[in-house]
């Protein structure tokens, strides 16, 4: 029984605490959309998809309010994306996206991960190569036209189109992002994520060894408060 209920209760704080960092990263992402195009959703598109990301997270509407509050608060405090780049044991590159508001601490913490785990910190563009930058949406199939959606979806930008269970997963370049964003808002399409991730445009095969020392690396940075997106090129259908 005791050791049935401290199970529990660890299971129980790991779900609070992967939904505190939710909340932290989805909080720091709506203080980067004020400070980029202010805090009208109606003229910033990018506040409304970050807004929309983060209910569908389940962020209370008044932790989104006062984000929004905070952000735009003239003693708001300044947050910077830096991105850094880096390779993991057997060559598996990584990329970390951050917003932070002390860079000096965030590249030492970055580096010192990268040096715990066998890793190396690289320069900035040195995986622009591995890496290309997309939009993805996630959009429910239930109740949708499948022709009409995906004429909208290829008229405003859509370069691929997949069914993935019970969801169509449109992929877009960077530039066709807000684009196709307005389209499906605009047609009063729900979606259930849209957002910009760094895809691999070759993988790496690892044993299922080697795997768990990248994603103790993977961890490591994705604890960080700073850190908002981790992207690798390890090959994860194998």
């Amino acid at each position: 029984m005791g050791r049935a209920f401290e199970f529990r209760r660890a299971r129980k704080e790991k779900r609070w605490a992967n939904m505190a960092r939710t909340f932290t990263k989805y909080g720091r992402e709506i203080s980067l959309a004020v400070k980029a195009g202010g805090p009208d959703v109606e003229t910033n598109a990018r506040l409304r998809v970050v807004i929309q990301n983060a209910k569908a997270a389940n962020m209370p509407k008044d932790n989104i309010e006062s984000a929004i509050k905070k952000a735009s608060a003239k003693d708001a405090a300044t947050l910077e994306e830096m991105n850094y780049e880096g390779y993991a044991p057997y060559g598996v590159a990584i990329f970390v996206e951050t917003a932070t508001d002390n860079p000096t601490r965030t590249v030492a913490n970055v580096r010192s991960y990268f040096n715990k785990c066998n890793g190396q910190l690289g320069t900035s563009g040195s995986l622009e190569f591995i890496f290309d930058r997309k939009g993805v949406f996630t959009i429910p199939s239930a109740g949708v036209n499948r022709d009409d959606l995906e004429m909208l979806l290829i008229e405003n930008g859509a370069e691929d189109i997949v069914d993935q269970d019970d969801d169509i997963i449109a992929y877009t370049s960077f530039a066709d992002f807000i684009g196709v964003q307005r389209a499906l808002e605009q047609a009063g399409i729900a979606v259930t994520n849209a957002e910009v991730r760094r895809l691999p445009n070759n993988t790496v095969t690892l044993t299922d060894e080697q795997a768990e020392e990248i994603i103790k690396l993977i961890d490591k940075l994705e604890d960080d408060d700073d850190v908002q997106n981790v992207f690798h090129n390890m090959n994860e259908n194998e």
